[in-house]
């Protein structure tokens, strides 16, 4: 399964501002994971991701590095879904570093990022 539809986004901004508030976070540089347990989702991970505007001045790059990141994730979220079972998060990945990286990086970097998310969430 590995697609990437308009159900898994996270587009509340109400949702968007729980996970700043009350999220747990940790750092995998050059990405910062914020999490949540959700309670009503028809998915089991729902998630954005966020390339600051004061790192990156053209839209260009973010763009760049946003679409790296979803396809990176798109291919891995696998593992993360399976070790869910019933299990129901809204996820938020910000790029955090102030270079632009390749691809591999990132797709090491979210690779080792959902491990430990998944390790966080069954503690």
């Amino acid at each position: 399964m590995q697609t990437f539809s308009k159900a898994e986004r996270l587009c509340s901004n109400i949702l968007i501002e729980n996970l700043f508030k009350s999220g747990t976070s940790f750092n995998t540089f050059p990405f910062k994971f914020v999490w949540i347990t959700a309670s009503e989702s028809d998915v089991p991970v729902k998630i954005v991701i966020s390339v600051p505007k004061r790192l990156f001045k053209k839209a260009v790059h973010r763009n760049r590095l946003k679409r790296m990141t979803r396809e990176a994730y798109r291919k891995n979220k696998n593992h993360l879904y399976d070790s869910l079972a019933d299990k129901k998060i809204h996820l938020m990945i910000i790029f955090t570093g102030k270079t632009i990286v390749g691809y591999k990086e990132i797709e090491e970097t979210i690779v080792n990022g959902l491990q430990r998310l998944v390790k966080e969430i069954n503690q």
